[in-house]
């Protein structure tokens, strides 16, 4: 066997079907783009059209296999819309990517109900509602990939963690819930945990050069994350490889953790 042949029977995504969502920007984007080019046919999920169109048809243009879906994931109705569109797309997915998140992060003082329900909704209750919606398909066919991106602060507080921390430590939780549920079955799910990354999604602390400069000193590669950083790790997770690896939290942070 060549090594070509041997690695794609480890890691190749031909015939599988992905379900990004933030999938239009940032490590969203990579890893739709990292899943499209391993074989998948990739939907990405998302609010804004023109973003949704842009990313798609980049995949497109590559000869990939690569669709969208514009969807609310703020709303229970819409996070099922979203995803009854999405699957009507390539049909049912083997590969459920939950990157779509809010970062509303006041002073906890002033943390009031509306920020609390919308970052809850967005960033919890959108994937389980797809876990729910996608995970028992997965086990009834035996194969199944859930992959969720956290923070570093679902494990430790630091620059204002509030609601969005909360959230994301629920969502490992969730990971490992899923993982008891679905594991069985050959349905693997884990996250994704980024160290300080350069996305449209940190805007507030990317406008602070020294604060930036502080992060990437921090990391033990010396630099901040860039959002292709995480298309080998999710190409890895989503693929045969990865199929004893499960309810883990996988960092991808250039050594951020580790301090």
């Amino acid at each position: 066997m060549t090594s070509r042949n041997y690695l794609s029977r480890l890691f190749s995504l031909d015939g599988r079907v992905a379900v990004v969502t933030g999938g239009s920007s940032g490590i969203g984007r990579a890893i739709a783009g990292a899943l499209a080019r391993a074989g998948a046919g990739v939907v990405i999920v998302a609010r804004r059209e023109a973003e949704l169109a842009a990313a798609a048809g980049e995949l497109v243009a590559d000869g990939c296999r690569a669709a969208w879906v514009s969807a609310d994931l703020g709303s229970r109705a819409g996070v099922r819309a979203g995803a009854d569109a999405a699957a009507g797309v390539f049909g049912e997915p083997d590969i459920l990517v939950n990157c779509a998140g809010v970062n509303l992060r006041p002073p906890l003082g002033e943390l009031g109900e509306d920020v609390w329900d919308t970052t809850m909704a967005v960033n919890l209750e959108a994937p389980h509602l797809l876990g729910q919606r996608f995970g028992p398909g997965m086990a009834e066919r035996g194969f199944g990939r859930i992959i969720h991106i956290t923070s570093q602060q679902a494990h430790r507080a630091f620059v204002r963690s509030g609601a969005y921390g909360v959230s994301k430590g629920a969502l490992e939780s969730l990971a490992r819930s899923q993982a008891e549920a679905w594991s069985p079955y050959g349905v693997t799910c884990n996250t994704l945990v980024p160290g300080f990354v350069m996305t449209p999604l940190n805007t507030r602390l990317s406008s602070d050069p020294e604060r930036v400069a502080a992060l990437a000193a921090r990391t033990m590669v010396g630099r901040n994350g860039l959002a292709e950083d995480f298309a080998g790790a999710a190409v890895f997770l989503a693929s045969g490889a990865s199929a004893y690896v499960t309810g883990q939290s996988l960092c991808v942070d250039g050594g951020f953790s580790v301090h």
